[in-house]
């Protein structure tokens, strides 16, 4: 009993760390919010700065809060199978029964020995682009990387939101940077009043900007990998298929991979509501990444379809 209740409380206790990097980015949002609109107080800006505002907590939110997808059932291995792979010792035997329950499945890519791609822990054949997490104890459909800001997978669910939360992000970051702009300057000019408020414009004017350069760098990266129809696992580590490995399988151009990850509805571009294309469990690709003996990958589908 004893070692189960120190791993419970060891648990819980990596559960409350991992909330205090979007707990720092709270305070910090908070805290701009009192500097720009209680302390700066332009009422000409207010307006422009509220709209960026709700959208950069609305991405935010949806982004911590929308849960990573898992496999479809389908995925899972039934009862039987998994007796059956247990009681085999030989790897290759092993290979041979997941070779077969892969055949009615959409599955395309392989590990680097060109194993069919197996968790042990969630004991699931994973789909094309899935990867397991470790910190969420769980395999997570199209992810892209675990982010400590967001305490969330990044992945198929969600990454639509991510994108759209550097984005709005960086427009609010950008947006208090140019219009604190002036401040700042008769700042240093002496020419701001003798009170606190010219302390928060400091402040205010240096964290945007450095959060701006960060942000700029990180939002171009992942425009980037949309364009490629890459994930940054893929990026660092291309997909290999049965001819091969190939860091463009998954491409099909620069406006199809756009509507892979946005929708083919450009009215839900802005906003952050599910409109990514496919089920998260396959995705098309190129003809030469097509295996013959496996089952077609559907164009895309609605996430509810």
């Amino acid at each position: 009993m004893a070692p189960t209740g120190s791993r419970t409380i060891r648990n819980g206790c990596e559960r409350v760390l991992y909330w205090i990097p979007v707990l720092f980015i709270v305070l910090i949002v908070a805290w701009s919010y009192y500097a720009y609109v209680l302390q700066l107080c332009v009422v000409v800006y207010l307006l422009v700065y509220h709209l960026i505002f709700i959208m950069f907590i609305w991405t935010y939110w949806q982004t911590i809060f929308t849960k990573p997808m898992t496999p479809l059932k389908e995925f899972h291995l039934s009862h039987a199978d998994k007796e059956l792979l247990q009681r085999e010792d030989r790897e290759e035997s092993q290979q041979e029964i997941l070779r077969r329950i892969a055949k009615d499945l959409p599955i395309y890519t392989r590990t680097n020995s060109g194993a069919i791609r197996f968790c042990e822990r969630c004991q699931l054949l994973k789909p094309d682009r899935s990867h397991h997490c470790s910190v969420c104890d769980k395999c997570v459909l199209k992810m892209d990387h675990h982010c400590p800001w967001v305490n969330n997978c990044v992945g198929f669910s969600n990454y639509k939101f991510f994108m759209q939360f550097l984005a709005y992000s960086l427009l609010y970051c950008l947006f208090i940077t140019a219009t604190d702009f002036q401040y700042f300057i008769k700042f240093w000019m002496n020419k701001l009043p003798d009170t606190q408020a010219k302390f928060h414009i400091l402040f205010l004017f240096f964290s945007a900007s450095m959060f701006s350069v960060s942000l700029a760098a990180l939002f171009i990266y992942h425009c980037w990998l949309v364009c490629k129809n890459r994930s940054t696992l893929e990026a660092v580590r291309s997909p290999v298929f049965g001819h091969g490995t190939d860091k463009n399988g998954f491409s099909l151009g620069f406006s199809k991979n756009l509507l892979q990850v946005f929708g083919d509805e450009s009215k839900y571009w802005p906003v952050p509501v599910f409109s990514s294309l496919g089920d998260g469990c396959s995705f098309p690709t190129g003809p030469v990444n097509l295996d013959p003996e496996q089952p077609s990958s559907p164009s895309g589908s609605s996430l509810n379809g």
